[in-house]
C-alpha cells in the first residue's frame, strides 16, 4: 500500500538505519493513534532494509499476552535464524517457556513456571535471548520491530531495556511501534522506553491535503475539494479509515464521491477500537450512548472508568480519527461500537446513561431514547419520562418514536387507569399514520368507555375509531349519551359533542337525545329543531364544531370567513381529520369550491410536511370530492387514485367509499369504463353500505351502470341510496342529489311521469340553503321533459344555478341541451351561440351531447374573422350583450349583473347601434359575426361568478 505524507518520518528511519549499518546501534520510537500507518511505515521499511541484506525480526504485542512473560522474545526467536543448540539451551533453561503448537506459534502455558526462583529463571532466560539476538547482528545489521510495544509485558521489557544497553556498537536497530497515550499499561512502558537514548517518529494524520492525494490516486484523476473535504472530516485523517470509505463507497460507484460508511468502515472502527484495553472499549461506548451528553465527567461514570484514564483513550480517539473531542466523526462509528457490545453490556451503558441524564435534568427524549435502548423502564421516575417523551416525539411527528416509547411504558404498567391512558395515547400515535395500526391498542379499551373508566378524550378516540370501522352506530350513541351533560366539563363536551357530530355526518342519523339536556326540555343533544346538527358542539366551546353546525344551518360568508378561519389556525394534534373533511365539504357545496379547493391545497401541505398519511389520504380525498363538485374531472380522477394508494382498505375503514365513488364518478363521466368497472371489483367492508359514503359509491356505481346502458342496475342503487337517506339528517346530506339520480334513471327507461315527480322533488328540497347544484341537475332534468318553449326558461334557471355551484361540467351541459333547444326551435345563430358557450365551458371534460357538438363545428363555418371588433364594445356593454343574446330579459340581466333597468337599456341602445342590429332577435347572429366576447368569456376556468370569501 502506498504511503501518503511520510516521507520524512521514512527518511528518519532510513537514517537510522544507515548508522546502524555503520556499527552504531539505533532505538526509534513511532509513536501514532490506531490506523495511523504506524505498521504500514515500519512493514514498508522492513522490506526495504530486508532487500539490502538485513536481518529483520518482527514481533507483536497484545493484552492477551500481557500475563505471558518473554512474549515478545519468544516470537522474536521463533522468527530469527537461530541454532538448534542455541533453542535446546533455552529450553533447557527453563523448559516449556518455548513451544510450537500446530500453528508453529509460541505457546506459554502458565503451569510451567514453577513458583520458586521463577523470576530468576525469567532473568536468565532473558539474558540467554538477549545474547542470542545479538549474536546475530555479528554477520549482518539486525532490524527487530515490536509493533503495540505499549502491550509488552513486563518481562520482555525489562529484556528490551537490557538488549538496549548494549547495543550502542552494535549492527542493530530497534523500532517501537506505541501510542503517545496507551491507557492503563501505557505510561510505565512509555517512561521506561523514553528515558533511553531514542529517536522519536510521531505519525500525525493525514492532512487534508494527504487525504485528496490518496483519493486521487484511487480514481486516477483529482478528486474535487468538497469530496476530499468530506472524507476527511468523516475520518480525521486516519489512512486505515479512508481506505475503508473508499472499499464501502465503490459499491456505489466507481470514483469517489460522497463517503458512504457501510461494512469496511465498520470494520475499521472495531479494528482500531479492539486492538486496545478493554477499558478504550467500554469509554468508546460511552461515548457513543451519551451523544451530545459525553464529557469526561459522565463518560467515566457510565463506564466505570477513573477520569484520568477516560482522558487518555480520548486522546489516543482523537488521535486515531475516531473522535473529534468527544463525538463520533461518523454516526456510523457509534453504530458499530454499540453494535458490538454484547446485550447485558449495552443495557448496562444505556440504563446508566439514563440515570445520569435523568438526575441532570435533561430533555424528557433524550432520557427515553436511553431506557429504550436499555428496553428497561427505570422505576418510579422511568414511566412519567416515557409519557411525556412520547408525546413530544408525536409533536415533532416521529411516530414510529412515540410508539415506541408508549409501549416500553406499556409493559410493566399494573395500574388499570395508567394503561388505559397510555393505550388511548398508542392507538392515537398509530391512527395518524395507518388507522388499521390503531385497533390493537383502542380495541381493549371498548370496554372502558361503556363502564365509564376513560377520560373524556381517551372516550373520544375509542369512539371515534368505532364510527370509523364501522361499528354499531347505536352502540356509540348510547356511550354518548352517558358521557354527555350538564355535570360534564365544557371541554368534555366538547369532545363528546365532536364524536356525535362526525357520527351524524357518516351515518346520516339524527341526534342523540339526552334527559335534562341544555337544549330544552327534551334534551335534544345534536339536533337543531330542523333535523340539523346542533350548533351546541358546546355553547360557547371553542372548536371547529360549533362554526361547522353554523356553516351547515346557514352559510353566510361571515360563517364561512369564520370556518376557515378554524381551519387554517388549529394544530394538527388537535384537530380531527374527519371535522376538517366534513368542513371542507360543506364549504363547497355552499357553492365555494374555489374557497376549499384552495384551504383544502394548504392542509395538504401542511399534513404532507407533517408526515401523517392519515390526514394526507383523507385530504386527498376531500379535494378529489371537491374537484368533481367543480366539474374538473382529471383532478377528481388523479387526486382519488392517489388517496386510494396511500391506504389500504382495512385503513380507510368505512371512508373508503370517499374516495372509491369520486374515482367511479370521474372515470365514468370521462367515458374511461373500463377503468371505472375496475374500481367496482374492489371488495368493500359492508359497514360502508350504512354510511353516507356507501351512499356516494351506490351514487356512482349506478351512474355508470347509466352510462353502459344498465338503467335498471342504476335504478336499483339510487333507490337504495333513496332508502338510505329518506329519513336522515337533511341538512348535512342536502348536497347529495339522490332524487335527481332517481329522476335520471327513470326518464333512461321511459317512466317519464315518475322521472317529472323526482325532478320536482329535487326542485323542491328546502332547509337554510338548498345545493346550487342539486337544484340545477334537476331543472336541467325537468327541462329534458318539458316542451321547447318552456324548456328555455328552465335552462336558463339551471344554468344560473350551476354557474353558482361551480360545476362547470354540469353547466355545459346544460348550456349544451339550451343549445339543442333553439336549434330545435329554429333559433340557428342562438342556437350557434350558446354552443360556443358549451365548447368553452367544458375545459375539463366531454359534453356528451351530439347536437351540441354539430353546433360547435358549425359556428366555425363561413363566419369572418374580424379581430378588431370586439374592441366596438366595452366590458359592460359585453356582458350585456351576451346575457341578451342568451335570451335573458332585461330584468333579469339586470338582477343578474347587479345594475338598474335603465343601465341595461343605455348598454343594449348603444349595443345596438355600434352592431347595426335592427332588433333583439338579430343580437346572436352579430355577436357570432363579430366574435364579441360572452359571459363565459369573462371567467377562467374554475371560476364562478359567485362572490369570493
Amino acid at each position: 500500500m502506498r504511503l501518503f505524507e511520510r516521507s520524512r518520518e521514512a527518511n528518519t528511519l532510513a537514517k537510522a538505519f544507515d548508522a546502524c549499518s555503520a556499527g552504531i546501534g539505533q532505538f526509534v520510537i513511532i509513536t501514532g493513534g490506531p490506523g495511523s500507518g504506524k505498521s504500514e511505515l515500519v512493514h514498508d521499511t522492513l522490506k526495504t532494509v530486508g532487500e539490502v541484506g538485513a536481518t529483520v525480526l518482527l514481533a507483536t504485542a497484545s493484552p492477551t499476552r500481557t500475563k505471558q512473560p518473554l512474549s515478545i522474545f519468544r516470537q522474536l526467536l521463533r522468527d530469527a535464524e537461530v541454532s538448534c543448540d542455541t533453542l535446546e539451551q533455552l529450553a533447557s533453561t527453563h523448559p516449556g517457556w518455548y513451544q510450537e503448537d500446530g500453528g508453529g506459534t509460541g505457546v506459554f502455558e502458565e503451569r510451567d513456571w514453577p513458583n520458586v526462583d521463577s523470576e530468576r529463571a525469567v532473568a536468565r532466560t532473558a539474558e540467554e535471548a538477549t545474547a542470542a539476538l545479538i549474536e546475530l547482528s555479528s554477520e549482518r545489521p539486525l532490524v527487530i520491530a515490536v509493533d503495540d510495544a505499549h502491550l509488552m509485558d513486563d518481562d520482555s521489557l525489562a529484556a528490551m531495556l537490557s538488549l538496549l544497553h548494549r547495543i550502542r556498537k552494535k549492527r542493530i536497530l530497534v523500532l517501537c511501534v506505541s501510542w503517545e497515550q496507551s491507557g492503563v499499561r501505557g505510561p510505565v512502558v512509555h517512561r521506561q522506553l523514553i528515558r533511553q537514548p531514542h529517536e522519536r517518529v510521531r505519525i500525525a494524520p493525514l492532512t487534508e491535503d494527504g487525504v485528496a492525494a490518496l483519493l486521487s490516486r484511487h480514481a486516477g484523476r483529482p478528486v474535487t475539494r468538497e469530496t476530499s473535504d468530506a472524507y476527511h472530516r468523516a475520518t480525521g485523517g486516519n489512512p486505515m479509515l479512508v481506505h475503508a470509505l473508499l472499499d464501502d463507497s465503490a459499491r456505489f460507484g466507481s470514483e469517489p464521491g460522497e463517503p458512504v460508511a457501510s461494512s469496511a468502515y465498520r470494520q475499521a472502527v472495531l479494528t482500531c477500537l479492539g486492538g486496545t484495553s478493554p477499558a478504550h472499549t467500554r469509554i468508546g461506548a460511552a461515548i457513543a450512548v451519551l451523544g451530545d451528553f459525553a464529557s469526561a465527567r459522565n463518560v467515566a461514570l457510565v463506564s466505570g472508568d477513573s477520569p484520568t484514564t477516560v482522558l487518555e483513550t480520548v486522546s489516543v480517539l482523537n488521535s486515531s480519527g475516531l473522535l473529534s473531542d468527544y463525538a463520533f466523526r461518523h454516526p456510523a462509528a457509534a453504530e458499530a461500537v454499540l453494535n458490538d457490545l454484547s446485550g447485558t453490556e449495552l443495557a448496562r451503558i444505556n440504563t446508566a446513561a439514563a440515570q445520569l441524564l435523568y438526575q441532570a435534568g435533561a430533555p424528557e427524549r433524550d432520557v427515553a431514547a436511553r431506557l429504550l435502548a436499555a428496553d428497561e423502564v427505570v422505576q418510579p421516575w422511568g414511566p412519567k419520562v416515557l409519557r411525556g417523551a412520547a408525546d413530544l416525539a408525536l409533536g415533532a411527528d416521529n411516530v414510529r418514536e412515540s410508539m415506541s416509547y408508549l409501549r416500553l411504558a406499556l409493559r410493566d404498567r399494573t395500574d388499570e387507569h395508567d394503561r388505559h391512558r397510555l393505550l388511548a395515547a398508542l392507538g392515537r400515535a398509530a391512527w395518524r399514520v395507518n388507522p388499521a395500526a390503531a385497533e390493537a391498542s383502542l380495541a381493549q379499551l371498548r370496554r372502558a368507555v361503556f363502564d365509564g373508566c376513560l377520560d373524556a378524550d381517551d372516550a373520544a378516540t375509542v369512539l371515534r375509531y368505532m364510527l370509523w370501522q364501522g361499528e354499531d352506530s347505536d352502540q356509540v350513541a348510547t356511550a354518548i349519551g352517558a358521557l354527555s351533560g350538564p355535570a360534564a366539563a365544557d371541554r368534555d363536551n366538547q369532545s363528546i359533542a365532536e364524536v356525535e357530530f362526525i357520527r351524524q355526518w357518516f351515518y346520516g342519523v339524527p341526534g342523540v337525545r339526552r334527559p335534562g339536556g341544555p337544549n330544552g326540555s327534551d334534551g335534544t343533544a345534536a339536533d337543531d329543531g330542523d333535523g340539523g346538527p346542533a350548533a351546541n358542539g358546546g355553547a360557547g366551546l371553542a372548536g371547529l364544531s360549533p362554526k361547522l353546525a353554523q356553516l351547515i344551518s346557514g352559510a353566510s360568508d361571515e360563517v364561512v370567513a369564520s370556518v376557515v378561519q378554524s381551519l387554517q389556525g388549529l394544530q394538527l394534534d388537535r384537530m380531527k381529520p374527519e371535522l376538517v373533511a366534513m368542513s371542507l365539504l360543506a364549504i363547497a357545496h355552499t357553492d365555494r369550491g374555489g374557497t376549499a379547493a384552495e384551504v383544502c391545497e394548504t392542509l395538504l401541505a401542511y399534513a404532507a410536511r407533517r408526515k401523517a398519511t392519515t390526514w394526507h389520504a383523507l385530504l386527498t380525498a376531500v379535494r378529489a370530492e371537491i374537484a368533481l363538485l367543480q366539474g374538473d374531472l382529471e383532478t377528481a380522477d388523479a387526486k382519488s387514485a392517489e388517496a386510494l394508494d396511500m391506504m389500504h382498505t382495512r385503513g380507510w375503514g368505512v371512508l373508503i367509499g370517499l374516495p372509491l365513488g369520486t374515482a367511479v364518478f370521474a372515470n365514468t363521466a370521462l367515458g374511461r369504463h373500463d377503468r371505472a368497472a375496475e374500481l367496482l371489483e374492489r371488495e368493500l367492508p359492508d359497514a360502508v353500505f350504512r354510511t353516507v359514503f356507501g351512499v356516494q359509491y351506490l351514487r356512482a356505481r349506478g351512474h355508470h351502470y347509466l352510462a353502459t346502458d344498465r338503467a335498471f342496475a342504476g335504478l336499483s342503487d339510487f333507490e337504495t341510496c333513496g332508502r338510505l337517506l329518506r329519513d336522515a339528517n337533511a341538512e348535512l346530506h342536502k348536497g347529495i342529489p339522490w332524487r335527481a339520480d332517481l329522476a335520471e334513471a327513470n326518464l333512461r327507461i321511459g317512466r317519464t311521469k315518475t322521472a317529472r315527480e323526482w325532478a320536482e322533488a329535487q326542485v323542491e328540497v328546502g332547509g337554510s340553503r338548498p345545493s346550487s347544484r342539486a337544484r340545477g341537475v334537476a331543472l336541467r332534468l325537468l327541462a329534458q321533459m318539458s316542451r321547447p318553449n318552456v324548456r328555455t326558461s328552465l335552462l336558463h334557471e339551471a344554468i344560473d344555478l350551476l354557474r353558482a355551484s361551480g360545476d362547470r361540467r354540469e353547466l355545459a351541459v346544460a348550456f349544451s341541451d339550451l343549445s339543442a333547444t333553439h336549434y330545435e326551435l329554429g333559433d340557428y345563430a342562438r342556437a350557434r351561440l350558446v354552443a360556443r358557450h358549451a365548447s368553452q365551458v367544458a375545459a375539463t371534460g366531454p359534453v356528451e351531447a351530439a347536437v351540441g357538438s354539430r353546433l360547435v363545428a358549425l359556428e366555425h363555418l363561413g363566419l369572418p374573422e374580424e379581430p378588431g371588433a370586439a374592441m366596438l364594445l366595452t366590458d359592460a356593454e359585453c356582458r350585456v350583450a351576451g346575457l341578451a343574446a342568451l335570451g335573458y330579459s332585461n330584468r333579469e340581466i339586470s338582477r343578474r349583473i347587479h345594475v338598474t333597468m335603465s343601465t341595461v337599456e343605455q348598454h343594449l341602445t348603444r349595443v345596438y347601434r355600434k352592431l347595426k342590429v335592427a332588433s333583439r332577435a338579430d343580437l346572436p347572429s352579430k355577436m357570432l359575426e363579430h366574435r364579441i366576447p360572452t359571459l363565459s368569456d369573462h371567467f377562467a376556468p374554475g371560476e364562478t361568478a359567485a362572490p369570493a370569501v
